[in-house]
C-alpha cells in the first residue's frame, strides 16, 4: 500500500496519479488474499512455528485437523471460490468468518464510488479492459466511453473494508430473492436528484457490497434456483445487473459458501462447478476435540470447578457416538461440536443449581444425558421416542466407559509421563491424595510436587482455585470415579 498517502492527504486530495507515482498496482481480491496468506505463513514459520501451527494461526477461532486446513489454504491460494460442507456443528461458519478476518482490509478506492472501484480500473486502459469500473465512474470520468481518464482528475480515498463495504453475508433461505443479491436502482431517488451519475441512486445488494472483499453465503443449498443463478453469474463474470438497471456493475470477491450434507443436492451443478469443495468433518484428533470442549463459556466464569476427568469423558463420549455412524436424519446433530460443549455446560449448571463447589459424577451424567437428548430433532409421531431410545441405549453402553477413559487420560498421562510408570512414586501421590480427603496435609515429596504442577497445567479451574482447593478437587474426583477400583493404564 502507498505509504506517502497520509501526509499528502493532509495537504490535498489523493488522486490516482499519486498512486501511480508510488508504483501502486491492481490486484484482484484473490491475489490480495493469496499474497497475504503466503506472507503470513512465511512469517509464522520464520518465528519457529511448524507448518501445522502456522496454518492453525491463520484461523484462530477454528479448531480443525491440519489436513482440512491445508486443503482450504490450497484452494484460497489457487484463487478458488470455496464450498465448506459437512455435518452440522463442525465449525463451517466459524471457519468462513475466519477467512474474512484473514482477508487484508486496506484498499484504495475511487472517492464516492458506490462499489469501491479500484482507481486503476478507471485510468489504466489495460486494467479497465479486463476489470472495467462501474457505470457511475465511467460516466463521471470517461469521455465518450473511452477508458482513458486523466489520473489527476480521479480522486482517491484510502478505506478499510467492513460489513457492507467489502464484506457481505447471506443467510440461505427460500426467501432470499435475486434482488437481495443484485441490489436495485432507486427510481424515486433518480427522479428526485435528476442525476443518473449520482452514487445515491444505487442500493447495492449483497454481491455489490462484497466487491473487492469477501462474500459469505451460509447454507447456500437453501437459496432458490433464481438466486443461485444470480450468484453464478457473479462468480463466472464478476459482474451484476441490479434490478431496474440496464447496466452491469463489478462484483469481484472471494466467495466462501457453506452447506450441511442434507442440502448438497439442492446446489445447482453449474454453481457447484464454480466452487472448490472442502469437506469439513469432525476432528479425528482427541487433542483438538478437547480444545473444543474447553470453549464452553462456563469454564471462564466463577462457579463450580469442572474436573479435567469429566472434560475428557465428554470428548470420549462424543467420539464414540461419531464412530457409530448412526444414519438417522433426526440424530444428525447429536455428534456436533456444540453437543460436546453443551455436555460441559449442562453438568456445570446442575452443580451450580444445587450449590456444589465442583461438578460431581452425577452432574456429569445428567449433563451428558440432557445435552444428547437436546440435540434430537423433534418430529411428529413417535419418531422422537424412537430416537430417544437410541440415545438412551448409547448412554447406557458408553457413559461408564467414557468416564473411565477420562480417568485413564487424566491419571495415566501423569503416571507415565511424569513418574516414568513407577509404582512406588505412583503410590506416594495416591497416599497424598488420600490424606487430603481426610483433611490431612500429607508429605510433599518430589513426586507430589510434580503432581501439583501437573494439576495446575491441566485442570480447567486451576486459575480460579487456590492450591488447597485444587488438591481437594483432584482427590475427590479421583476417589469418586475410581471408587477404590484399579482402572489400569492402557499400554
Amino acid at each position: 500500500m502507498v505509504q506517502k498517502g497520509d501526509s499528502m492527504a493532509r495537504e490535498r486530495k489523493l488522486t490516482a496519479a499519486d498512486l501511480i507515482d508510488e508504483g501502486y498496482s491492481y490486484r484482484t481480491p484473490q491475489e490480495a488474499l493469496r499474497n497475504h496468506i503466503i506472507t503470513l505463513i512465511e512469517r509464522y514459520e520464520g518465528e519457529g512455528m511448524n507448518h501445522s501451527e502456522a496454518l492453525s494461526k491463520l484461523f484462530p477461532n477454528t479448531i480443525l485437523d491440519t489436513e482440512v486446513l491445508q486443503e482450504l489454504v490450497s484452494a484460497l491460494i489457487s484463487g478458488s471460490h470455496v464450498l465448506l460442507f459437512g455435518p452440522s456443528g463442525t465449525g463451517k461458519t466459524t471457519l468462513a468468518k475466519d477467512v474474512w478476518n484473514l482477508f487484508p482490509k486496506e484498499i484504495y478506492a475511487v472517492e464516492e464510488c458506490p462499489v469501491q472501484d479500484d482507481p486503476l480500473s478507471v485510468v489504466d486502459p489495460e486494467v479497465s479492459r479486463t476489470h472495467p469500473p462501474c457505470p457511475i465512474c465511467q460516466s463521471r470520468y470517461w469521455e465518450n466511453g473511452q477508458p482513458a481518464a486523466e489520473p489527476e482528475r480521479v480522486p482517491v480515498v484510502r478505506k478499510y473494508l467492513k460489513e457492507g463495504y467489502g464484506f457481505a453475508r447471506v443467510q440461505g433461505s427460500s426467501e432470499v430473492f435475486p434482488d437481495h443479491l443484485t441490489g436495485v436502482i432507486n427510481i424515486h431517488k433518480l427522479e428526485e436528484l435528476g442525476d443518473p451519475t449520482s452514487p445515491l441512486i444505487l442500493e447495492p445488494g449483497k454481491l455489490l457490497q462484497a466487491n473487492r472483499g469477501v462474500l459469505l453465503v451460509d447454507e447456500v443449498g437453501k437459496l432458490p434456483l433464481g438466486t443461485q443463478n444470480v450468484l453464478l453469474q457473479a462468480l463466472q463474470e464478476g459482474i451484476v445487473t441490479p434490478a431496474k438497471s440496464r447496466e452491469t456493475f463489478p462484483a469481484k470477491f472471494v466467495a466462501i459458501t457453506t452447506s450441511n450434507l442434507r442440502d448438497l443436492d439442492n446446489i445447482t451443478e453449474p454453481l457447484n462447478d464454480r466452487l472448490s469443495n472442502v469437506y469439513i468433518e469432525w476432528s479425528r484428533e482427541h487433542s483438538n476435540n478437547l480444545k473444543i470442549a474447553y470453549l464452553s463459556e462456563v469454564l471462564r466464569i466463577k462457579g463450580p470447578a469442572y474436573p479435567r476427568i469429566y472434560l475428557e469423558a465428554a470428548v470420549y463420549l462424543l467420539e464414540n457416538w461419531r464412530e457409530l455412524g448412526v444414519d438417522v436424519p433426526e440424530l444428525s446433530e447429536v455428534g456436533s461440536n456444540r453437543t460436546m460443549m453443551d455436555i460441559v455446560s449442562r453438568g456445570w449448571a446442575y452443580a451450580q443449581m444445587e450449590g456444589r463447589w465442583r461438578v460431581e459424577l452425577k452432574d456429569f451424567r445428567r449433563g451428558a444425558r440432557d445435552a444428547l437428548y437436546g440435540r434430537i430433532r423433534a418430529r411428529g409421531g413417535d419418531s422422537f421416542l424412537r430416537n430417544e431410545e437410541i440415545v438412551s441405549t448409547f448412554l447406557k453402553e458408553n457413559l461408564k466407559e467414557a468416564i473411565e477413559e477420562g480417568y485413564r487420560t487424566w491419571w495415566c498421562s501423569f503416571h507415565t509421563e511424569r513418574l516414568g510408570s513407577s509404582p512406588a512414586l505412583e503410590m506416594e501421590v495416591k497416599e497424598f491424595l488420600r490424606s487430603a480427603l481426610k483433611g490431612k496435609g500429607g508429605e510433599r515429596t518430589p513426586a507430589v510436587e510434580r503432581f501439583l504442577q501437573y494439576l495446575k497445567r491441566v485442570e480447567p479451574s486451576a486459575s480460579m482455585l487456590d492450591e488447597e482447593s485444587l488438591i481437594r478437587l483432584a482427590a475427590e474426583t479421583s476417589e469418586e470415579v475410581s471408587r477404590g477400583e484399579n482402572i489400569p493404564c492402557k499400554g
